[in-house]
């Protein structure tokens, strides 16, 4: 069994799955302007309505404000509001009614021009880094010609500059933007133009619907100049942005791109005056201060005579005082070595006496010390005899071994009728054993 609120979550997953993001046209109703920054309204038909959402982040990206009874068109997603169980749309963006069939027109010219190779980054022309010329093609009232004057001047005021005047809106603003071109494709070697701008200032699609025309994107693929396209704000696009060799995203932009290489050349410029200025005051003053050092060394020869007689007095005084100090040091450690040497020196009379008393005395103690030896050793060796094989058989015990030369300490070791030799103090016995006693 299901819940409420997992039946609106299953309905609201079906829903978004089976329809996708989609255009849909309608009249606005209802419109609530929350205090959160988004948007509530109603959009209606003849025969039908549904609610519609709109949240902040994209309200404030439209680019007009929505009333009641406007016809508009919306990129929106069929969803469900679970909490309400409320069917509605998720709004994305909104455009006055009629603009979507400009918008497709752009797209297929945009896709017949793409299949047809114009835009093919292979087939567009390098800018050059340092254009010695540089035309426009742009109306002589447009506030962008103003704006591009102004940064060329600022950025590179050494470069002339062409205009090929054309209007950039109006119903004949294509055919006479095609001409500007050709002109100025025609006119390059004499005018020395060798980059050029095709610009124009912000506004609506259709007011920049003159670039969105086929022949102007074949006049500008088929130019020989290399073309930089600054039409309207950063995010208007048109067919002209795509065709031409580059796209800048604004007309000021369009001037700051042609003058790149030239603004970067000066800004390496004056870094590079800037070091050699810094370079050529360092050399200065390193000579400078050689040409000071010189100027200190050039003495008189008189005066340095003088100098050096001077200097030799000094180190003749501090020779002799040195000597002195050295000589009356020498003395004074002469005298002590000499006290020192009175007080070590012996009485030969008493050392003699002294050497002779120890003499006597280490004669009668090496004498005691070789008794005390010559005894021990006496009773040593007389205790070794007595210890000794030869006096214990003297004393009447023998010892007997078997037929293999072991010493017999049991019995039991030999059996019947082995052979047993006894050694006497005089001599040794062979037997023969004929029986064992307890």
């Amino acid at each position: 069994m299901l819940s409420v609120s997992t039946l609106n979550r299953l309905a609201r997953e079906a829903l978004e799955a089976a329809l996708p993001l989609m255009w849909i046209s309608g009249e606005i109703s209802n419109l609530t302007r929350a205090a959160s920054g988004h948007l509530y309204f109603t959009l209606k038909d003849a025969n039908a309505q549904v609610r519609c959402a709109m949240w902040r982040n994209r309200a404030q990206l439209l680019a007009f404000r929505p009333e009641n009874g406007m016809r508009v068109e919306v990129r929106a997603l069929a969803t469900l509001y679970e909490a309400r169980g409320d069917y509605q749309l998720n709004v994305e963006t909104i455009r006055p009614a009629g603009i979507g069939d400009l918008a497709e027109a752009f797209r297929r010219l945009k896709d017949k021009l793409g299949a047809e190779g114009l835009f093919d980054p292979a087939g567009r022309l390098a800018l050059p880094r340092f254009p010695r010329g540089i035309g426009i093609v742009t109306s002589p009232a447009a506030a962008a010609l103003r704006d591009v004057l102004v940064t060329l001047r600022r950025r590179a005021p050494h470069v002339p500059v062409v205009l090929y005047p054309a209007p950039v809106q109006g119903a004949d603003a294509a055919a006479r933007l095609v001409d500007a071109l050709m002109t100025a494709g025609r006119r390059a070697a004499a005018d020395g133009v060798e980059l050029l701008l095709l610009v124009r200032g912000g506004g609506s699609l259709e007011d920049l619907w003159s670039f969105n025309d086929e022949a102007l994107a074949c006049a500008i693929h088929a130019c020989p100049l290399p073309v930089v396209s600054g039409v309207g704000h950063e995010t208007d696009f048109t067919i002209a942005d795509f065709v031409a060799d580059l796209r800048a995203p604004t007309p000021t932009g369009a001037a700051e791109i042609a003058t790149t290489g030239w603004h970067a050349a000066a800004g390496e410029t004056a870094v590079i005056a800037a070091r050699l200025q810094r370079s050529i005051a360092r050399r200065l003053e390193n000579l400078e201060q050689r040409v000071d050092r010189a100027s200190l060394r050039l003495v008189h020869p008189r005066e340095r005579l003088r100098r050096a007689s001077a200097e030799l007095t000094v180190q003749g005084s501090r020779l002799q005082r040195t000597m002195q100090h050295q000589l009356e040091r020498a003395r004074f450690h002469l005298a002590a070595l000499d006290l020192r040497l009175a007080r070590a020196r012996p009485v030969f009379s008493a050392r003699l006496d002294r050497v002779e008393a120890l003499s006597g005395r280490l004669a009668r103690a090496a004498q005691q010390l070789l008794d005390a030896r010559l005894s021990r050793l006496e009773a040593l060796e007389s205790h070794l005899q007595h210890l000794s094989p030869e006096s214990v058989l003297a004393r009447g015990y023998a010892i007997a071994r078997d037929a293999h030369g072991h010493v017999l300490r049991s019995a039991r070791q030999v059996a019947e009728n082995e052979v047993v030799d006894v050694q006497l103090t005089d001599g040794t016995l062979r037997t023969r054993v004929t029986g064992h006693g307890l």
